[in-house]
């Protein structure tokens, strides 16, 4: 019997290959051993690579909210009485309102909800506490009910954010990590996916923190809490070949056993990064779909309460 190889994701749907194949043109697999500036300049060329123009009709406005720079998107038809933030991935270190540009207006027109993208302060110039910080002060300067949504890094602080507040009427998280057990299945049956390998957490982490992980410390590590029954309804979305998939399990699980509203989703056959894939991946872009559904339905949600 020939022996499995971690490394074998040939198995994954045409489209997704195409999109990794793509990415990697631009942004490197190895880019983690560049320095930061160069590897903020590829990213960005990265993300740039997969942006369609904005929906029509749809207005954008930079602005400053609690000292943070944000943008915010105004949908053809708002929802009145609720606003989405959404706090980008890049690993704590890439991105802001660039990277994620798009994805915002997509998501904001199509769930017809009046969103603020978080240009949140990056390591490792700005260590933690710092983004978790600007992404708290700007849910805190922001009125009336809420709804969080991230992914990656930003899943982390929107769950971090919502961990340490009253208000938020929803959250919904794409492929985040929330904890720190590193024997979770997915750690090491994916320790070596595309877009995101298990050397690249590693890499992030340290760069993240000063003296290392704290030893409790919900704020960098949601799961850390003692106490979850007070978080508002929650959809996870993890991707299937993606190291830190179990985290979405579990944070699952735990707001289950807790009696909070929660749904989570493993789309098969994704990656981490397929919000970038919408456009080229046909399972990249259903779950697109089911995320602006799920955001548009925690706003009615929120909005009837």
């Amino acid at each position: 019997m020939t022996a499995h190889d971690p490394k074998d994701y040939s198995w994954l749907p045409a489209d997704i290959r195409a999109f990794i194949a793509k990415t990697e043109a631009a942004y490197p697999p190895d880019a983690v051993t560049l320095s930061i500036a160069e590897q903020r300049a590829l990213y960005d060329k990265s993300c740039a690579e997969f942006d369609p123009p904005h929906p029509a009709g749809l207005r954008s406005e930079d602005l400053s909210i609690a000292g943070v720079p944000c943008r915010r998107y105004t949908p053809t038809a708002p929802r009145a009485g609720v606003t989405a933030l959404y706090f980008h991935g890049g690993g704590f270190i890439l991105g802001g309102l660039h990277s994620h540009d798009t994805i915002c207006a997509e998501l904001a027109e199509g769930a017809q909800v009046s969103l603020i993208s978080v240009d949140y302060r990056l390591v490792p110039e700005h260590p933690h506490p710092a983004a978790y910080d600007d992404c708290f002060a700007v849910a805190n300067a922001v009125p009336g009910p809420k709804i969080l949504i991230g992914d990656s890094a930003g899943a982390n602080l929107a769950a971090a954010v919502s961990a340490h507040r009253d208000d938020i009427a929803g959250q919904v998280l794409i492929y985040g990590a929330f904890g720190r057990d590193r024997t979770l299945p997915s750690y090491t049956r994916h320790a070596f996916a595309p877009m995101l390998t298990l050397a690249d957490i590693d890499y992030y982490g340290a760069m993240r923190f000063v003296g290392g992980l704290p030893a409790q410390d919900v704020s960098a590590v949601p799961l850390d809490a003692l106490e979850v029954d007070t978080l508002p309804p929650t959809a996870l979305f993890s991707a299937e070949a993606d190291p830190i998939a179990s985290d979405s399990v579990e944070y699952a699980a735990r707001l289950a056993e807790a009696g909070v509203p929660v749904e989570f989703t493993e789309e098969p056959g994704m990656v981490h990064g397929y919000l970038r894939a919408r456009h080229m991946s046909e399972g990249a872009r259903d779950s697109f779909a089911r995320i602006t559904r799920t955001l548009a339905a925690l706003a009615a949600q929120a909005v009837d309460q």
